[in-house]
């Protein structure tokens, strides 16, 4: 008679949360919880779990919402001193390229090589501007926006009701226990996004380990940063610092500092990390990105290259050196590093647009139409359709065939009705087959205020009775999510 040989289920679930099958060990601890509810391990493993599916990385910057915007309390000078502001336009300093030449976002900062959260958008000045601002205005802060899921998460894993009833815990009775106060925390801060529960549970910890304990510490900072209080999260921030040097510590505190628009104090941070760990690639990656920010496009470009010297594969760091090859007239160099991404396996539309581009101006034409072609295949928004087609009118443009730069950007308006540099070329179009009245209406359509804001460096100039071509092409960035854990 053959025995059948089964694994312990305990150990089981373990494996599965191992290799990552967080449901399949979600539901093991389940059937050992219902056969022994008191059962700790299991409990603890369940929640960790079900953590684990809905995990968000808490380093990178958030993108501010609507509220965020104009609620905040923090004020910063009306004219700040070059080099010292994020949010205001025109602070920035090194040769970074001209407004003709490279979109601008809608604070005056030049679109960068790689879609971040913290680079989407400017910063609106008024209500009104933040409505109508493009793509980027939301009616829910990036506080709740980002994370409006995770309050039904419990709800969606357990039909019956959520998995741990927050109203009834005693958490001063889990503080004192930091075997499963740690796991608790991160189910209450990352799947319930309860975040005044998780910072009563923390703050008690803290106390019952005497204020000695960094990571509570920078648990209470993560809290106090989703909560908007940012003197608070930088005071335990460096608090934990004093205790414990580690790496997401310094991004956690350079993040608040770059909330409250205080860049070099957030690059004074990254250094100081620095100094502790060396060649740091997060930190290094770090300080590029607001050398970027602030327009210092050189700086920025050494650090990423310094990036690239730790690791040789880091997506971000390639494309900003070679967005920032192409716009400083160096197509063949920009090409090697958007054909390296090519070869790690980056494969979207954005890439392919960026290297029709750099083949058309490295006058490499039998790669630029199949490049664009590439890129039209995979698309996955209007928007981005428009802007390839709008870069397709302008090798049109460059090829003399200015009957099929008509259509391209004819379609590029048609999958984007508030494409200003379309119409701006348009105009131009008209005007040179004598249309004057068509192209005076092709020049006046782009009147709302976000139009004119992006394009008020590359709008059609009047020389007499002609208008130039504006040459602000629109380049796209390159995508790619970044997952990283603690």
């Amino acid at each position: 008679m053959e025995k059948t040989v089964s694994m312990e289920p305990l150990f089981l679930a373990w494996s599965s949360y191992r290799r990552r099958r967080f449901q399949r060990c979600a539901d093991i601890c389940s059937q050992l919880l219902s056969e022994s509810p008191y059962d700790q391990a299991a409990w603890s493993l369940k929640t960790r779990a079900l953590t684990e599916m809905v995990y968000i990385d808490e380093v990178e910057v958030d993108q501010e919402g609507i509220a965020d915007m104009m609620l905040d309390e923090s004020s910063i000078a009306q004219v700040a001193r070059p080099g010292t502001s994020l949010r205001l336009a025109g602070t920035g300093q090194g040769a970074a390229p001209t407004p003709a030449v490279r979109p601008m976002t809608q604070s005056g900062r030049p679109i960068t090589g790689f879609v971040r959260p913290s680079t989407l958008s400017g910063r609106p000045e008024t209500m009104e501007q933040a409505i109508r601002t493009p793509r980027t205005a939301r009616p829910v802060t990036s506080a709740s926006g980002r994370f409006v899921r995770l309050g039904t998460a419990s709800m969606l894993t357990n039909p019956d009701g959520p998995f741990i009833n927050l109203s009834r815990l005693n958490l001063a009775k889990y503080a004192k226990r930091p075997n499963l106060s740690k796991t608790l925390f991160e189910y209450i801060f990352h799947l319930e996004n309860d975040v005044k529960n998780a910072l009563d549970l923390a703050a008690l910890a803290t106390e019952h380990a005497q204020f000695k304990d960094w990571w509570w510490k920078v648990q209470l900072g993560k809290c106090y940063y989703r909560l908007g209080l940012h003197r608070e999260a930088e005071k335990q921030f460096r608090s934990a610092l004093t205790h414990q040097e580690f790496v997401d510590t310094y991004l956690y505190l350079a993040k608040v500092y770059q909330r409250l628009d205080q860049p070099i104090t957030a690059l004074n941070v990254f250094k100081q990390g620095l100094d502790h760990f060396p060649a740091e690639v997060t930190l290094l990656t770090g300080i590029a990105r607001i050398h970027e920010e602030m327009n210092n496009m050189t700086s920025a470009t050494e650090y990423y290259k310094e990036v690239l010297k730790q690791d040789n594969t880091h997506v971000e760091a390639i494309a900003c050196i070679g967005s920032n090859h192409f716009y400083t007239d160096q197509p063949e160099i920009a090409l090697r590093f958007y054909r390296r991404l090519l070869q790690m396996g980056v494969f979207n539309c954005q890439l392919y647009n960026n290297l029709g581009l750099c083949c058309f101006y490295a006058q490499q034409y039998d790669m630029t139409l199949s490049s664009f072609e590439r890129a039209l295949a995979l698309v996955s928004s209007d928007e981005e359709q428009a802007d390839i087609w709008y870069n397709l009118g302008h090798v049109a443009v460059g090829i003399g065939d200015l009957t099929l730069a008509y259509q391209c950007f004819k379609l590029a308006l048609a999958f984007n009705n508030n494409h200003g540099e379309a119409y701006n070329n348009l105009a131009v179009l008209e005007l040179r087959k004598g249309r004057i009245e068509q192209g005076e209406e092709m020049r006046k359509m782009p009147a709302k205020e976000h139009i004119q804001t992006e394009i008020v460096s590359v709008s059609a100039v009047k020389l007499g009775k002609c208008w130039t071509f504006g040459i602000n092409f629109r380049f796209a960035a390159t995508h790619l999510k970044m997952f990283r854990k603690q």
